[in-house]
């Protein structure tokens, strides 16, 4: 507990009072021993009185505190307590500092890679803008099939030599006399060989690993070996959709369509088809219309059906079918 105003003003006033009593018996104690000619340790006795003086002072600062002890808990408390407590709540705040630290480095160096890809973005803008890059990083160049019943080396060297001359035509096609643009790494192509020789049928695909510029000597790509799996087989109906009352328009029904081809590109992408479109077949927003036309006040049914099989990289084709909804 602290001490209360009172005593602390008591306490004040003694510790004036004392040491005005103790200061002047110094300073006269000194005098005489100067006087007396008083010598401690061989010294002078003008310097052994200004030592007795030193030591009666520091005996005035000693009783101060020591009655600040005696009397206040508070100050003991700080005296003997806080401050070993506050060095030790300083060492444990460095230490939880340094997570922090690390922290942002990381975030630092996350900033700066940032800053890099948005550099390279602002880099490919450019070339985009001036029209000199005709393949982008991750583009799909040449796609082939693989069988294991063949000769997988000879058929990735064939495989190479048509991607080969088909990358050079759009990147170089004035000069006639290049060769072995494509460079991919030798343990990619050993990756391939060793996958395919398990057995089964596969697709290559070989995508461009950088944004490639006209006139190129190189383009770096990067094989990727895919299972050639039927996607789709002839007659599924892929997605499909229930047509409301409020939908029985032809600009609602547009909508729903648009709506049902995004959902058959997502569906067929995520069982892993390669193809980025969707080719349709049949008028079938005529189809749809007759069919509105002649049957009023019942629920409808869009289907989106596949009118073919179709692998990892083969074409879907479908048609978009109206029926009355059985449920």
């Amino acid at each position: 507990m602290g001490i209360s105003k009172s005593v602390a003003w008591i306490l004040i006033v003694f510790l004036i009072l004392l040491g005005g009593l103790i200061a002047p018996f110094g300073d006269i104690l000194g005098t005489k021993i100067g006087k007396a000619r008083f010598s401690i340790l061989k010294l002078r006795p003008k310097k052994t009185a200004t030592i007795i003086t030193i030591i009666t002072g520091g005996f005035i600062s000693s009783i101060s505190i020591g009655l600040l002890i005696l009397v206040s808990e508070e100050f003991r408390q700080r005296l003997f307590i806080d401050i070993p407590f506050l060095q030790k709540t300083l060492d444990e705040s460095k230490k939880a500092l340094i997570p922090l630290q690390e922290e942002q480095k990381a975030l630092e160096g996350k900033i700066i890679q940032k800053e890099r890809e948005l550099n390279q973005l602002k880099n490919n803008i450019k070339e985009f803008r001036r029209g000199n890059i005709v393949l982008k990083r991750g583009q799909t160049l040449f796609i082939a099939e693989i069988s294991s019943s063949s000769n997988i080396k000879m058929d990735l060297t064939k495989i190479y030599n048509e991607a080969d001359k088909f990358v050079r035509k759009i990147v170089i096609p004035t000069n006639q006399k290049a060769k072995n643009i494509l460079l991919w790494r030798p343990n990619d192509i050993t990756k391939i060989e060793t996958t395919a020789a398990k057995g089964g049928n596969w697709i290559l695909l070989i995508k461009s690993a950088t944004n490639v510029l006209k006139g190129d000597n190189f383009v770096f790509v990067s094989p990727d070996l895919l299972e050639n799996k039927f996607i789709v087989k002839k007659g599924d109906v892929i997605t499909s959709s229930i047509l409301k009352e409020s939908d029985l328009n032809l600009k609602s029904i547009n909508l729903q369509i648009k709506s049902l081809l995004r959902e058959t590109r997502d569906e067929i992408k995520s069982k892993g088809s390669q193809v980025s479109e969707i080719n349709t077949r049949g008028n079938f927003v005529k189809k749809i219309k007759d069919f509105l036309q002649e049957n009023q006040n019942i629920r409808f049914k869009l289907e989106v059906v596949s009118l073919r099989d179709s692998k990892t990289a083969e074409p879907i084709v479908v048609e978009i079918n109206i029926l009355k909804d059985a449920s």
